[in-house]
């Protein structure tokens, strides 16, 4: 029986107006859970609405990193109320992005903490987002520990990197990018990283799996990642897929 996990999807962004075909082909494709990542407070409500239907959907909302300066304090306290229903699992995607938005850097570090300490508030993991950033990211949730833990997500650095923060307590969570065929650096994580520590995730629509890659993606994907990961760790895909879902469950619990 296959029982995968997509643990980073941005189902209720505007490239998928096909979003019911889609889900039912991630059912299809043997997932059982899949975290819907929301980053404005529109698609946030939407997918609360959804993910109340069905337990295999779990959403979370925060402030991606290069918005930061678009939001006023109304919606701050909007998302406060959000962030407090059952069906949200998580706070996120939030973090630092110094490469489109390094002058807003500090405003980033605010809106980090800030939304780090909510999630305290609410007893809740975050999805961490870091580019060009991970030293700083490392240090900041060093002095700033979320105390339900959380993913890094989409990790794009180093294996040594990627152990200092599972000795914080986090996941490292590797998508797409692990399945191209420069990708050095991402596959000496997969193998590295302990299993009790991994998950895997589309980051769709964005970074499609080999052979896809191109096209736009979608949860069913997942598995091209999970493929290539049990493929360099040498184990089974069944060991694999086993790890992984224990991992999310036991940072997710299901919902009754």
């Amino acid at each position: 029986m296959k029982t995968w996990v997509d643990s980073h999807a941005h189902l209720f962004s505007e490239e998928f107006e096909d979003r019911e075909a889609v889900i039912e082909r991630a059912k299809e494709a043997g997932l059982v859970r899949i975290m819907i990542v929301c980053c404005t407070l529109e698609e946030a409500e939407k997918a609360i609405e959804r993910a109340s239907q069905d337990a295999m959907l779990d959403v979370a909302v925060g402030f991606h990193p290069s918005d930061v300066q678009t939001y006023s304090e109304k919606d701050w306290h909007k998302l406060e109320a959000l962030v407090h229903n059952p069906t949200v699992a998580a706070v996120g995607e939030i973090g630092l992005d110094l490469h489109w938005n390094p002058e807003t850097v500090q405003l980033q570090r605010e809106a980090f903490i800030r939304q780090i300490e909510l999630a305290n508030q609410v007893k809740k993991p975050i999805l961490v987002h870091s580019r060009d950033a991970i030293g700083q990211t490392y240090e900041l949730m060093k002095q700033h520990p979320a105390q339900c833990g959380g993913i890094l997500h989409c990790f794009s650095s180093s294996a040594e990197m990627a152990r200092e923060f599972i000795k914080l307590g986090y996941l490292i969570s590797l998508g797409g990018p692990v399945t191209f065929k420069n990708a050095k650096v991402p596959q000496e994580v997969a193998v590295s990283v302990p299993l009790n520590s991994l998950l895997i995730e589309t980051d769709c629509p964005y970074l499609t799996p080999h052979p896809y890659r191109g096209q736009r993606n979608e949860p069913m994907h997942v598995v091209l990642t999970a493929k290539k990961i049990a493929e360099l760790r040498q184990i089974s895909e069944e060991t694999l897929q086993k790890a992984v879902l224990e991992n999310y469950d036991r940072l997710f619990p299901r919902r009754n």
